[in-house]
This record gives C-alpha cells, sequence and structure tokens, in this order.
C-alpha cells in the first residue's frame, strides 16, 4: 500500500486501551502505513494514581511514549483514537488534548484528516458507543472523515459487532471479555485505505 501517516494517540489508565493502540499500530503497519503511537497528557494528580496499582503501572509502562503535539496531528493523514468511557464520555485528558486544537483547526489543517476510534469499559452497556460518539462529534467540528468499522468484515462479530468502532469490555482485573485483536487491526486496516483513497483524491 501506501504512504499514509497514521497517528495512533490513546489515553489509557488502566493498559487496555494502551493494548488496542499497540494492536491498531501493528495492523496499520501490516497495510504499509508510517504508523506513530502517542499518548495524551495525564491530567489526573499524582497522589490519586499512586493509590490506584494499575493505574501506577500503566503509567510506567508508557513512560516512553512520546506525549501527542498539534505537529503530530499536522503530519498526519490519518489518525485512531482510543480512549476508555468516563460516564458516556471521553475522558478528560483526551478532551484537553482535541480542545486545545483551536490553532490547527482555525487554519484549516484538521480538514479531512481520516479519522476512527476504539474504547472500553468495564460492562457491555458502559458507554461505549456514547463514548466513540462523543468524540466523532469533535471530530465533525474538524472537517475530518470519519471512517467506522460498520459491518466490513466477520471479525467484527467476534468482538461484539459495534459499528462505531471497536469496543471491549474488562473485568475487574483488567481482562479483556471479547477477543478483539483481529477487528482492531481490520479497523486499523480500514482507517489507512480511506486514507489512502483521500490523499490520491487530493493530489
Amino acid at each position: 500500500m501506501s504512504d499514509v501517516n497514521l497517528a495512533v494517540i490513546f489515553y489509557s489508565m488502566g493498559g487496555t486501551n494502551y493494548q488496542l493502540a499497540q494492536w491498531a499500530e501493528a495492523g496499520a503497519k501490516d497495510a504499509g502505513a508510517n504508523v506513530k503511537m502517542f499518548k495524551v497528557e495525564e491530567l489526573a494528580p499524582q497522589s490519586i494514581i499512586d493509590r490506584n496499582e494499575a493505574w501506577k503501572a500503566t503509567v510506567e509502562k508508557t513512560k516512553d511514549v512520546p506525549v501527542a503535539t498539534s505537529d503530530d496531528l499536522e503530519w498526519a493523514d490519518a489518525i485512531i483514537f482510543s480512549v476508555p468511557t468516563r460516564f458516556g464520555n471521553m475522558p478528560s485528558q483526551m478532551k484537553q488534548f482535541l480542545d486545545i486544537q483551536g490553532g490547527l483547526w482555525a487554519t484549516g489543517k484538521t480538514v479531512n484528516k481520516v479519522v476512527s476510534a476504539m474504547t472500553s469499559a468495564q460492562n457491555p452497556h458502559g458507554g461505549q458507543e456514547a463514548t466513540l460518539l462523543s468524540l466523532y462529534t469533535s471530530m465533525m467540528h474538524w472537517g475530518a472523515i470519519i471512517a467506522t468499522p460498520g459491518y466490513t468484515d466477520p471479525v467484527l462479530f467476534g468482538a461484539g459487532g459495534n459499528p462505531y468502532g471497536t469496543s471491549v469490555t474488562v473485568d475487574q482485573d483488567g481482562n479483556m471479555i471479547e477477543d478483539v485483536q483481529a477487528a482492531v487491526k481490520h479497523q486499523a486496516k480500514r482507517t489507512v485505505t480511506v486514507a489512502e483513497w483521500v490523499k490520491k483524491a487530493n493530489h
């Protein structure tokens, strides 16, 4: 495939969305994209993080992942976001990152970015779809092109069949209930494919 630049941008507290981001990175690389992975800046107080062993472990595990910047968004032809749900919305850490991109938006540099998103929650109806829609609402304002997986491959049904983006349920021990690796990789490849179409059309 392609000379598509893909930014995989995640926020992860318990490690789930970091894993989803890694699978997306692998799927996009298999599709021939140039991939960079980023996290968004942590806003929670260290005193809160220190009380949660899984959160502390994720901060440590992702310490070498660069924090996403406006320059990274400008570089990207396509963006895959991976976030947990927070009361049916994206986490404040991701919202903050999106909210400070007014400069890019005002100069038209978010237009025609191809975007897709993934999420997780602790129960099957814990707000996954609403979380993805909350993120996609911002993307509509950006003039981005949203590339959802829909029902474009049978692997999506094995992952629970969320047409808005791959979503996974995580049990109390932090284990994923559904097997979503293939669905994530398919979503990444689809995002890269759509971005390639858009890029070709613009040249």
